[in-house]
């Protein structure tokens, strides 16, 4: 080390539980150095030159937040669609968009589209956003029909789990009620529905429309923007947790251009998509990894791997044990037949890597569970951080055996305050509703977890101190209603679960998520102490920017 700086702050909040208060740290080289006082560091200080830095003394430092599961570059493609989701939204160039209150404003809209199309070409019109819940209803291909019969229709959902199409829609895919696709919706009577549900489905669908989804330039762009939001919520690292959707080599590209001209300042996990890892490498997929491992620097690098088990919440195709859907739907697997799950699952697990099992519903969970069981049994583990992913509907039987498993769970809090109300009515009923992301559980069972967003393919924001606070505080949309009150956690066991606890759901708790000697210098900049103000503000706390390894990010509006 050639020189230090020594940050000081009115408080240091490390999240290290030997010392979790300092007023100042010291960093060189990206790293930190020392944690304490300017008194206790002296003994740093008198050996080596340095530099005190003041800019945040009146400020309190925390770990940079680890939001354990986003989707920053592929927000990209949807921004730049027509957009029909139920809040305002942003454009690529971050303007505000307005969002439609119900269908029929969605409906509307579309057919002012349509409208404008008169005496032009027939392509397609692609929109993005739709919420069933949010917005009364699904869509389908009679509804689409009705706007028009000649304009092909295509709307993915907001949560895009589901793709909508009339029929001259249907006809430019090129399925019939013949063709045997999964995820490919249908009628009672066994015609076409218009709908194409999950990866193999809504990958199928978006051939046709790959030009206007795949935009030159919209993966650079949107990850500069989500940069943005991502300095302005405190985060520091995060995990893209379907990589390969689009293609392994572009999205790679994309982040580490991003990175070296400073547009995104983040340390970024890249989680390979498990069914586009088997199609593009078959069995070789361990050479993938000895390259990509090559590749890898602090701040790119690819990690694990993700299964897609089950549909989505938002969008009401999750499975669900008895009693089920409200209507009696049935929700979707997602393309790997569980009963292969394990066969499939052995290879990355006896080679040590990391798996990340998205289960929404308490059907997937149990599935996600007996399957890991299954390769305990068969080669048993340690410290093999098995993750799922969303864990939304569960119960407190669950998160024992996830516990006893030595499983892992980063869970999506922001449904309870966002949506519960909302599926109350419509799709899961009052108790499953009422009980999404049973963190509670989790902590009596001495499961770790972590909380994450699932930005920006769901209607929540990128927002860990929102996070902590939903559970906190379990309110919902109405900021009144405690949601399954025995299912909140204290405000330091949030903490954790958007620092320490987060990092160690992506194995790099030695190197992220305290502010502890030796490990990376990223801070999140606060205004207040999480700790100190009433759990209910918890959300409100100023955040003026982020510190990576050493460098200073301040958020657009400071």
């Amino acid at each position: 080390m050639d020189r230090l700086k020594v940050f000081t702050a009115a408080k240091i909040r490390t999240m290290d539980l030997g010392r979790p208060e300092a007023s100042a740290v010291a960093v060189s080289d990206g790293r930190i150095v020392s944690v304490g006082t300017l008194e206790t560091m002296k003994p740093w200080l008198r050996r080596l030159p340095h530099e005190i830095d003041d800019s945040f003394a009146d400020r309190v430092l925390m770990p940079g937040f680890v939001d354990p599961h986003t989707h920053l570059r592929l927000s990209g493609i949807y921004m730049g669609l027509n957009y029909v989701g139920p809040i305002d939204s942003t454009d690529p160039q971050g303007n505000r968009v307005e969002g439609f209150s119900d269908r029929a404003a969605v409906i509307d809209h579309l057919r002012s589209l349509v409208d404008r199309r008169k005496n032009q070409d027939l392509e397609p019109i692609v929109a993005w956003g739709y919420d069933p819940g949010m917005q009364q209803g699904h869509l389908d291909r009679n509804l689409l029909d009705a706007i028009s019969t000649e304009v092909p229709l295509w709307v993915i959902a907001y949560a895009p789990h589901i793709v909508y199409t009339n029929t001259p829609m249907i006809e430019r895919i090129g399925v019939s009620s013949e063709s045997r696709i999964h995820g490919l919706g249908r009628f009672p009577d066994g015609n076409l529905n218009g709908w194409f549900i999950e990866t193999e489905a809504t990958a199928v669908a978006s051939r046709p429309v790959r030009k206007q989804l795949f935009k030159a330039g919209f993966g650079l762009k949107a990850l500069e923007l989500q940069g943005q939001v991502a300095v302005a919520s405190g985060v520091t690292t995060t995990a893209d947790m379907i990589y390969g959707i689009e293609s392994f080599g572009r999205e790679w590209d994309d982040h580490q251009n991003a990175i070296d001209a400073g547009l995104l300042p983040l340390r970024m996990l890249m989680v390979p998509f498990e069914v586009r890892l088997r199609k593009e490498f078959g069995d070789d997929f361990l050479e993938f990894y000895a390259t990509m491992k090559a590749k890898a620097t602090d701040r790119l690098a690819v990690h694990g791997v993700k299964y897609v088990n089950d549909g989505s919440y938002p969008s009401m195709t999750l499975r669900l044990n008895f009693p089920g859907y409200l209507d009696g739907e049935q929700g979707l697997t997602g393309e790997v037949p569980w009963p292969d799950m394990v066969e499939r699952m052995l290879p990355f697990w006896r080679n040590g890597i990391q798996i990340h099992s998205h289960a929404n519903g308490d059907e997937t969970v149990d599935m996600t569970l007996n399957t890991l069981n299954a390769m305990q049994n068969i080669a048993p583990r340690f410290d093999h951080r098995f993750t799922i992913e969303h864990y939304c509907i569960s119960t407190p039987a669950q998160a024992k055996r996830l516990a006893a498993l030595g499983g892992l769970a980063s869970v999506n809090p922001y449904f309870v305050h966002y949506r519960s109300q909302i599926h109350s009515e419509s799709g899961f009923g009052p108790d499953r509703s009422e009980t999404t992301a049973r963190l509670g559980s989790l902590v009596d069972a001495g499961a770790t977890f972590a909380l994450h967003s699932d930005y920006n393919l769901v209607v929540a924001p990128m927002h860990p101190l929102t996070a902590a606070w939903i559970a906190v505080n379990r309110l919902s949309a109405d900021n009144e209603t405690v949601v399954g009150p025995g299912e909140r956690i204290s405000v330091e066991r949030a903490l954790r679960a958007i620092t320490v606890d987060a990092a160690f759901v992506l194995r790099k708790d030695d190197v992220l998520g305290s502010i502890e000697p030796g490990k990376y210098a990223d801070f999140a900049i606060l205004d207040d102490d999480p700790c100190e103000v009433k759990p209910l503000n918890l959300k409100d706390i100023p955040i003026r920017g982020t510190i990576l390894g050493g460098e200073v990010n301040l958020a657009a509006e400071n």
